[in-house]
């Protein structure tokens, strides 16, 4: 199975820049983008119909901001929107689909802001967030987590991690709850298969951070321990353009 996860920065956007071309020569079996910018009433007949695929869309209510939507070549057992907390849930930022042997979410965390008048949001809803899939692991259940996590966990995945210290995606208390995360039965799986990689998911628009690869790897797969094991691979598509964001690919058996 392959489940990609993208933030596109506006699907209406990257849909004129290959989104749909990309996605039917990848043929991932389930591919969840992050901040849409979008509800389905705002494509086109055209747009929205990717053959092969059915989809599910959470936007935010706000228009244009944030949301996400999943398109899959399964039906899932279950589709819910949101966590079930209003002040987040208002804001489009997850969608939990149903496997026969796994829950997926398809989540764009909160981003803490420059003025980080946001971190506090951005800190409650990982705590939230958090309870939820402690709930499905006591119950036995497997889970991904993808995603726009909008933290970089450790130096190594961003390009210069000592001059960010004190910008919101690299702080202590962000990085902590990453942590919090793999200690309570969740896998960094890129991580824990390529220790020493340096590669990156995200890179600002300005002085030409994509060209000079000055990232940040903040689009991540989160797996429950027992999943760990059937994992095949995890492929950062630094190579495809159209977001400020680039694709990640799992690959699970």
């Amino acid at each position: 199975m392959r489940i990609t996860t993208w933030n596109v920065n506006g699907i209406r956007a990257v849909l004129g820049k290959g989104l749909k071309e990309w996605t039917l020569a990848e043929k991932p079996d389930v591919l969840c983008l992050q901040e849409i910018k979008a509800n389905e009433g705002q494509l086109t007949a055209e747009q929205k119909d990717f053959p092969g695929y059915a989809s599910a869309w959470n936007p935010a209510v706000r228009p244009g901001y944030s949301g996400v939507a999943s398109f899959y070549n399964s039906e899932p057992l279950e589709i819910v929107k949101g966590i079930g907390v209003e002040r987040f849930d208002l804001e489009g930022r997850v969608l939990r689909t149903r496997h026969p042997d796994f829950y997926l979410y398809n989540i764009y965390f909160p981003n803490g802001q420059r003025d980080h008048e946001r971190l506090q949001y951005k800190l409650d809803f990982y705590e939230q967030l958090l309870k939820k899939c402690d709930d499905l692991h006591a119950a036995g259940e497997s889970i991904i987590l993808t995603g726009d996590f909008n933290t970089a966990h450790m130096p190594i995945d961003l390009r210069n991690p000592k001059e960010n210290v004190n910008t919101s995606g690299f702080m202590p208390e962000e990085r902590a709850w990453v942590d919090e995360y793999l200690r309570h039965g969740f896998v960094d799986i890129f991580r824990q298969r390529y220790p020493e990689k340096v590669q990156y998911t995200w890179w600002a628009y300005r002085l030409n951070a994509r060209q000079r690869n000055i990232g940040w790897r903040i689009d991540y797969f989160l797996v429950s321990e027992k999943l760990a094991s059937r994992v095949r691979d995890v492929i950062i598509h630094d190579d495809v353009v159209g977001s400020d964001h680039c694709p990640v690919s799992l690959l699970i058996d």
